[in-house]
């Protein structure tokens, strides 16, 4: 099939191939990334770049799903890949090779032939701890090239000071050093590549200063959410949302919930509805995610699965029934209704947890440069900075605007407090 690229999918292309083939010590160790929002048409982009490198390549697939999803896409296009995973029962190299990290870091010695590193949903790959990913792309030869892709470019870390979220180029390990390209959401809703979504936070029902974040705060504890879902009837305002859903004519509804048990009771009070979760067996997840796409499934309830890559345009509800702190996955939940679709002229985004409140609209969401040479990047939403603040900062607002003599106090505290955490490094 023939394909014409969409204008910033060709300029990110270009960017991306640059960066790859520029050779010089300069950028030896140094790897790059690209912001690509969700419904930009990633998995394309990701292709054309991979089919015009010289080398082989290979790109790495955060789940078994999305790695399917897209070596359908690229044979699509003409360009079939091989691929390497061990829960598919395939292990082939070619010129380009999709695979799982979990495939691969057992035996790296098999792609020392690849000249190029592609990696989708790069911000899997950045963890405080290490892990498969900083292994593998430690254990590279210095010739190879290495580009992440991603719409949430940020990864939440902890310190003694609390909880933030970091933008990747900034986070600890720094995998991914420049910023290739990115794309603005606003220019994908401006050229209409994006569906119209209509917010509803009228059925938010669950109490966030009921909740307790976790000791690493990077989200709230199971027991306390489990007791505010049970205090307030939590399944049942679920049920009575997807049926208004369902009368005001929606025909292709995904939820979110935080537990199995929310999903299944939900599924169950809906003929012909599903759940899924991680445990759900590979087969039967297939074929509810087949049954949902197709529309012989008009609501499937998940957990933890459907959140990251789950490609389904005709998604035309979106009930946001899991509490969270972390902005990823709030957007990727939106995300997966902004696919436009001859059935839908836009899509409901049904919000139960305050999640609008805390992030505001995933179409307002905007990077920002700052620091000395425009390199610091942050991702606001309207004036508000979302990464690279902490927790408690972003949270708080205050009731009304500081003093000179407050402002001049806050200063001198945040001077003082970065003094005390850096001021002692060599």
């Amino acid at each position: 099939m023939q394909y014409t690229l969409r204008d910033y999918q060709q300029e990110a292309t270009d960017a991306g191939l640059a960066y790859l083939l520029n050779k010089s010590s300069k950028f030896k160790r140094r790897n790059g990334m690209i912001v690509a929002p969700t419904g930009s048409g990633k998995s394309l982009l990701i292709a054309s770049i991979a089919t015009q490198l010289p080398e082989a390549s290979i790109v790495f697939q955060p789940t078994r799903e999305i790695l399917q999803q897209n070596a359908a896409k690229l044979a699509h296009y003409g360009f079939p890949a091989a691929v390497f995973s061990a829960s598919m029962g395939r292990r082939e190299r070619g010129r380009i090779t999709l695979a799982t990290i979990g495939s691969v870091a057992a035996v790296p010695a098999a792609f020392e032939h690849v000249s190029y590193l592609l990696i989708d949903e790069c911000h899997q790959a950045v963890n405080p701890k290490g892990g498969q990913y900083t292994d593998f792309i430690e254990g590279l030869p210095e010739h190879v090239r290495v580009m992440g892709f991603t719409a949430t470019p940020y990864r939440m870390q902890t310190n003694s000071f609390g909880t933030q979220l970091r933008f990747l180029t900034r986070s600890i390990p720094r995998l991914f050093n420049d910023m290739v390209h990115e794309t603005p959401i606003a220019r994908l809703v401006e050229a209409g590549y994006w569906c119209p979504l209509r917010y509803d936070d009228g059925h938010q029902v669950v109490r966030r200063e009921r909740l307790v974040l976790n000791t690493k705060g990077t989200d709230y504890t199971d027991g306390s959410v489990q007791m505010e879902f049970n205090e307030i009837g939590f399944v049942g305002k679920l049920c009575d949302v997807v049926a208004a859903k369902m009368a005001q004519g929606r025909k292709h509804i995904l939820v979110f919930t935080r537990f199995t048990d929310e999903a299944r009771r939900v599924a169950a009070q809906f003929p012909g509805c599903a759940f899924v979760t991680g445990e759900t067996p590979d087969h039967e997840r297939d074929a509810v995610v087949q049954g949902f796409s197709t529309g012989r499934i008009p609501m499937v309830a998940n957990v933890g699965v459907l959140g990251v890559g789950f490609d389904a345009p005709v998604i035309d509800c979106v009930v946001l029934g899991r509490p969270t702190v972390s902005l990823a996955t709030y957007y990727q939940q939106v995300g997966r209704a902004v696919r436009p679709h001859a059935s839908k002229a836009w899509a409901d985004i049904v919000d139960m947890c305050g999640l609008t409140r805390l992030f505001g609209r995933v179409e307002d969401l905007q990077l920002r440069t700052g620091g000395r040479y425009g390199r610091e990047w942050t991702v606001c939403s309207g004036e508000r900075a979302l990464t690279d603040v902490y927790f408690s900062e972003r949270d708080s607002e205050p009731e009304a605007p500081l003093s000179p003599e407050e402002v001049k106090k806050k200063k001198a505290a945040d001077f003082w407090r970065r003094k005390h955490r850096f001021g002692r490094r060599r």
